[in-house]
């Protein structure tokens, strides 16, 4: 098999996020989305920005409970470290080794860990954020008041329990030796999604924008789902022409839409370059006694 070249699948990220780019910014105002920036609360941005970490340190928490079972017993500290340097790379360098694939290379390095093993811990971590995206999504769809949601309802009621149970089986099915700790990530992962829709909350008090919450709210978290999606750099691009349409297809305003996922971006930018601390200074695995 053909492996592309690095560089190249660089190159098209970078491509297609600048093209997403381009394309939105010319659909819209983009005065207005800056005059609308330049006016942020920094009061309600500082309490934005303080959920957004607050569901990154969950979503460390839930990384390290997956190293635990595989007997990878790190402290919360090093973890933590771990998990900062990979949110950096997974945003900043992106033609190198992802933040995932660099925390299972350094597990496997410094521990004797089942590479299967790892790799499927990772994959499944990443799996159960986005379940609960999932969840959130439907759940919100039963309270908007928009004609073609409002005819799916019951089955996005019915979507919920279906992808739990499918989800449950399949860990059964596969990764049988994760079921321990399966409610506890699922809990977790609620957490998560929560913290950062707080997050998003504050966003939109700090943009003085105060209708059609659940709206936005809905937006982003499909645009967080569509965001997983390995063609861009980083989400950039697929998160704001998912706002772009989403604001389209529920009447609302797209410049307001375009500013929240625009600070929702920064406040992911400033809290991830964070990490790259940890990547001059590498952290040292500490494990529990």
């Amino acid at each position: 098999m053909i492996k592309p070249n690095k560089k190249i699948v660089t190159a098209l990220k970078i491509s297609i996020s600048a093209v997403l780019l381009y394309f939105v910014f010319t659909k819209i105002n983009y005065t207005d989305v800056f005059s609308t920036l330049k006016k942020t609360n920094p009061y309600y941005l500082g309490l934005a920005a303080l959920f957004f970490i607050i569901s990154k340190v969950v979503s460390a928490y839930r990384v390290n409970l997956y190293f635990h079972l595989l007997h990878v017993f790190l402290t919360p500290l090093s973890n933590l470290k771990l998990y900062a340097l990979g949110m950096f790379y997974n945003l900043f360098l992106p033609g190198g080794i992802g933040g995932d694939a660099y925390k299972g290379y350094i597990i496997k390095k410094e521990f004797p860990v089942d590479t299967k093993r790892i790799v499927a811990v990772l994959v499944l971590d990443r799996l159960s954020g986005l379940l609960l995206l999932f969840i959130y999504a439907c759940l919100l769809i039963t309270f908007l008041d928009v004609s073609f949601l409002n005819a799916i309802e019951i089955y996005a009621v019915a979507a919920i329990v279906l992808s739990i149970v499918v989800f449950y089986l399949l860990t059964k099915k596969f990764f049988n030796y994760v079921l321990p700790i399966f409610w506890k990530t699922f809990g977790y992962s609620a957490l998560v999604q929560l913290a950062q829709l707080i997050s998003v909350l504050f966003i939109l008090k700090a943009l003085n924008f105060e209708s059609n919450t659940v709206a936005y709210l809905f937006i982003f978290l499909i645009s967080s789902i569509v965001s997983v999606i390995p063609l861009t750099i980083g989400g950039i691009g697929s998160r704001e022409l998912t706002f772009f349409y989403g604001a389209t297809l529920l009447n609302l305003d797209e410049n307001t839409s375009i500013s929240i996922s625009m600070v929702f971006f920064l406040i992911t930018a400033a809290v991830s370059f964070i990490g790259i601390y940890y990547h001059f200074k590498r952290p040292k695995l500490q494990t529990k006694s």
